[in-house]
């Protein structure tokens, strides 16, 4: 299979880029924006580390991030599995990026920058839900800040369908992998269990 191997290449078959898609690019928060990404409670953490890639979902109950300036996310790492993947890939590189959506909209507005991981109590202790603390928070400096063209969510229909029945559950990718593994028990139980450990 053929190859593109330069971005003179690659450019030569997709012509000038819109003059909005770059003029419509900003290197802090607008008010705006600032108003867009305070009713997101949903955003995925892009990272890049020695190993490779990783991409992550971060939800919360309420704003996913927390905006302290115009510059400026903090964004809390609430229980989850411990792989660290993301926290490991900031602490080495810290470039991240960050998609942010809201159910309904079809807009997707993105946050290019660095970021640090701290511990500090009083950047934790920012954050509380039902009386738990993140261990950690990740602060992202913006560089730079713009929504996205709608026609992703637009071709996908992403909010008005519900593709997930007859789809393989969580149980069953382990099961896939361990026969012995009571699949269907761990589905069934999974909401109980995770309730009292989302934060």
């Amino acid at each position: 299979m053929p190859k593109i191997t330069s971005v003179a290449a690659l450019e030569a078959l997709y012509g000038l880029a819109s003059p909005r898609s770059i003029e419509k690019v900003v290197t802090h928060l607008t008010p705006l924006y600032r108003r867009w990404i305070a009713a997101s409670r949903f955003c995925i953490l892009s990272t890049v580390g020695p190993e490779g890639t990783d991409a992550t979902p971060r939800g919360d109950d309420g704003p996913v991030v927390r905006i302290a300036d115009d510059r400026t996310l903090l964004l809390p790492d609430w229980k989850g599995n411990n792989r660290l993947d993301s926290l490991r890939n900031v602490v080495r590189d810290g470039r991240v990026s960050l998609m942010f959506l809201v159910p309904g909209s079809d807009n997707v507005v993105r946050v290019n920058g660095t970021a640090e991981v701290t511990d500090d109590p009083a950047v934790t202790g920012l954050f509380e839900q039902r009386g738990q603390h993140p261990v950690t928070v990740t602060e992202v400096r913006v560089a730079e800040v713009y929504f996205q063209c709608a026609k992703a969510l637009m071709r996908s229909g992403l909010w008005g369908r519900d593709d997930a029945g007859g789809l393989p559950t969580a149980g069953d990718f382990v099961r896939e992998l361990d026969e012995g593994f009571d699949g269907a028990a761990y589905d069934a139980g999974y909401a109980d269990y995770a309730r009292d450990r989302m934060w």
